[in-house]
């Protein structure tokens, strides 16, 4: 690990970026229609239980990242090969989340320029800021979270004096009953955005002041699920069901709809800037986790020089992973959920995290007799 140490206030600001990232891109959890902001809540709890279980991990090693950690749970060998999978887990979600964000610049503002292009610039930037470590990722952080809250709060204040919101598309509430929007829970916004928060199992080791880490990863957690699901609840407001169903980016729609005093109109750029900042810090995060997992595993002292090797294989495998967005999108909806993210998310975690107490536990008896 790099010597760097972050404060309380960095890693909030840090998952509220995180799980804002590309959630606000996509039509998240429509498949519960008109509830869909209901499904983000009950995904938001049990994100939040998701994270207790990674702070209960972090609070039995508290000086060592997961992919170090889990080879003190279960041996040298078992240990080193399920972290590998964990660094190509990071890598593999960073390559996603990169392409989402390649496809949307294309898809809405640079029509002409080619995927490969928008990946590499983006890329490079990620690099860079990944060299410089995590304490500069965390004060980028606290400079563009003011940005974003302004920048968020002048798009509600707009939609809501243009008019355009009309509240009987929310209703009926629970109109085909609670199954369906427990199952969009827990099929999909348990595992995105709020399960990702696994990548900061890679990070609560660079915290200053570790008594304050639950509270303020939970504190993180439940203000971007509060955001994200008042968003959704604007876009199927200002859009309806019919229309987000078939959109690929609903925000971008209900902001082109803004029209306030004939002539403020077309603020597509609050769009375009507050998803990359969100894409930016997913994406260095994801990057950063899969970095120090790989220094870790193979005992490189220096991380930085492997920036470069892993954002070419990032590059790479952000362009190869489908052949085109349609295909991307429902890799990203219907496979990946299931099976990536529960394995990774949930099913791992909580399993080492019974080991991990009854470990302690003994070690525990073991030291008072």
């Amino acid at each position: 690990m790099e010597k760097a140490k972050i404060s309380a206030y960095q890693l909030l600001v840090l998952i509220f970026l995180f799980e804002i990232g590309s959630a606000i891109l996509v039509p998240l959890a429509i498949e519960a229609k008109q509830d869909a902001w209901l499904a983000v809540l009950l995904g938001l709890a049990g994100g939040c239980g998701l994270f207790w279980i990674y702070h209960r991990l972090y609070s039995y090693y508290p000086d060592i990242p997961l992919t170090e950690y889990m080879q003190r749970i279960l041996g040298s060998f078992l240990g080193k090969v399920l972290a590998f999978f964990y660094v190509l887990y990071f890598m593999y979600i960073a390559a996603r989340v990169l392409r989402d964000f390649g496809e949307m610049l294309i898809i809405v503002f640079y029509p002409q320029t080619p995927l490969f292009l928008m990946n590499v610039l983006m890329v490079l930037v990620v690099v860079y800021t990944i060299r410089k470590g995590i304490e500069v990722i965390a004060r980028a952080g606290e400079l563009l979270f003011i940005f974003m809250i302004l920048l968020g709060i002048s798009c509600i204040v707009l939609i809501t004096v243009s008019g355009i919101i009309e509240i009987s598309n929310l209703e009926p509430l629970l109109q085909e009953g609670l199954k369906p929007v427990l199952k969009t829970a827990f099929t999909q916004t348990l595992y995105f955005p709020f399960g990702e928060a696994i990548v900061f199992a890679m990070i609560l080791p660079y915290l200053k002041k570790a008594p304050k880490s639950l509270k303020t990863g939970l504190l993180g957690l439940g203000l971007s699920g509060l955001i994200i699901a008042l968003i959704m609840a604007m876009n199927i407001s200002v859009l309806g069901v019919n229309l987000i169903s078939r959109s690929h980016f609903p925000l971008l729609s209900t902001i082109q709809t803004i029209e306030f005093a004939g002539f403020l109109q077309r603020l597509d750029i609050t769009f375009m800037l507050s998803t990359v900042v969100g894409g930016f810090f997913k994406i260095s995060l994801y990057f950063y986790a899969s970095l120090a997992g790989t220094a870790n595993l193979f005992n490189i002292k220096n991380s930085a020089q492997l920036a470069y090797p892993l954002g070419l294989l990032l590059l790479v495998i952000s362009i190869s992973i489908a052949s085109n967005f349609s295909e991307h999108v429902y890799e990203g909806l219907q496979i990946v959920p299931l099976y990536v993210h529960l394995p990774f998310q949930v099913i791992i975690p909580g399993l080492l995290l019974i080991i991990a107490f009854f470990k302690n536990r003994k070690m525990l008896k073991n030291r008072n007799s």
